[in-house]
């Protein structure tokens, strides 16, 4: 793991959100630090707020109270035109669900990205190609996701992820819709692209084959950090976790 600079620093955040004349406080002040280069999972039962912190590191929602900072850079200050320059250039995300477009490719839904961000056609294919390459797929770009079975989807999503060559990758449960060895295969690659490219991995999952490759846990219980576990903290047994 990179120990060079803080990449996400999140700093008392609180989510509250109001279901009809009823607040529910999702986060209930969030204070963690994401170091460049790290591999870190968030886990937490449902309704734990882990998605929620999962989302504001993202940009996809705003703190009620609180900051968060991506390169020391208060994104809740951003206007909606800099928090898209900004989601589609450091951050790039991989779903549970896939979330690719059907009526494309997988070389087009790997290429949308970086057309997005302004590259040359023909640049942005031969990046395209080269990222199917690094995930395996290179001999089925042409296939549209119905060709493609869940964890081939998944691993153009992984590509597709890396199309701005992101310096954090956001992925929500992204073993979530597969069986257990290809489940396996993608926590491994992303664990690679960690140590291999440096890239910030932020996961928000159930998966405890997970643990195995974090570098940190961040146990999330009732809206806020219960406790943040290294590798090394962790006992992990044949067939689950101990979570002391």
């Amino acid at each position: 793991m990179s120990e060079t600079h803080t990449i996400v620093r999140v700093s008392g955040v609180t989510r509250t959100f109001r279901m009809g004349k009823v607040e529910v406080q999702a986060l209930k002040g969030v204070d963690l630090k994401i170091k460049q280069g790290e591999y870190l999972s968030i886990m937490g039962p449902s309704g734990s707020g882990k998605s929620t912190l999962f989302n504001m590191i993202g940009g996809l929602d705003k703190p009620t109270t609180g900051k968060v900072f991506i390169d020391e850079v208060d994104i809740a200050q951003l206007d909606a035109f800099e928090l898209a320059w900004l989601r589609n250039r450091k951050i790039g995300y991989i779903f549970q669900t896939f979330n690719l477009i059907q009526v494309m490719t997988a070389l087009e839904n790997i290429t949308l990205p970086m057309i997005f961000a302004g590259m040359p056609n023909d640049e942005a294919v031969e990046k395209g190609l080269k990222l199917l390459e690094l995930v395996g797929l290179g001999k089925r770009h042409n296939h549209k996701p119905q060709e493609l079975s869940g964890g081939q989807q998944q691993r153009v999503a992984v590509a597709r992820s890396l199309a701005n060559d992101p310096a954090i990758i956001l992925a929500d449960e992204p073993t979530g819709n597969l069986d257990l060895t290809t489940g396996e295969e993608i926590i491994a690659l992303m664990q690679e692209l960690s140590e291999k490219r440096g890239v910030t991995i932020i996961t928000a999952t159930h998966d405890y084959k997970m643990l195995s490759a974090s570098d940190r846990v961040v146990w999330i219980e009732d809206g806020r950090i219960k406790k943040i576990e290294s590798r090394d903290q962790l006992n992990i047994t044949i067939g689950g976790i101990d979570a002391h």
